[in-house]
């Protein structure tokens, strides 16, 4: 699944928001996101040098909200049991927990930086303190918040690999969100 690591002691595995709202059944639920659990998994059990789960961590009035006028329904409120990470994660090997969308004035698609890149989460500084060059991603909703953290990451000068596998995306059609990505940059493995 993951292509051979050239340097496993400077990559790290990614893994953006696998949380219970995102998967069937909750609040903002990505169609067939729960495949991604077993995938996702056996990547936890490679060889990283560090693995790091994002996570919504919203106020309970935030601006993505359809009640406040954003485009989303109410989802990962902060403390909630849609906020967590869900039980068939295994979360053993996680070394690190990045909270985003934390503003309630402006969401955080990246797991980098909010949308309008007022703030920072506080990933590139862990990732450069752990001296990693390479980061590989997995997670959910490819075609937002992996999408958005892969072109950051690019942005920021890590090598960037995603795997396929272990991503679903709101659209039905994930090929022109992945054509896009391999453009810019970002390696998709299987």
């Amino acid at each position: 699944m993951v292509p051979t690591l050239q340097n496993p002691a400077r990559t790290a595995l990614i893994i953006v928001d696998v949380q219970n709202d995102f998967l069937p059944g909750g609040a903002l639920a990505v169609p067939k996101g729960d495949l991604i659990l077993p995938p996702v998994n056996q990547l936890v059990r490679q060889d990283f040098a560090a693995i790091i789960a994002t996570r919504d961590w919203h106020p309970a009035a935030h601006v993505s909200f359809i009640s406040e006028g954003g485009p989303w329904p109410v989802h990962c409120v902060a403390g909630t049991a849609g906020a967590d990470f869900p039980s068939e994660l295994d979360r053993s090997r996680i070394s690190h927990i990045i909270h985003k969308g934390l503003d309630p004035a402006c969401d955080s698609y990246s797991g980098f930086f909010d949308n309008e890149r007022r703030h920072s989460t506080g990933l590139n500084a862990l990732l450069r303190g752990l001296s990693i060059e390479h980061v590989v991603l997995c997670g959910l909703a490819l075609d937002f918040c992996v999408n958005a953290t892969a072109r950051d990451a690019l942005k920021l000068g890590f090598t960037t690999t995603l795997i396929r596998s272990a991503c679903r995306g709101i659209a039905p059609d994930d090929g022109p969100c992945l054509s896009a990505l391999r453009d810019s940059g970002v390696t998709i493995a299987p």
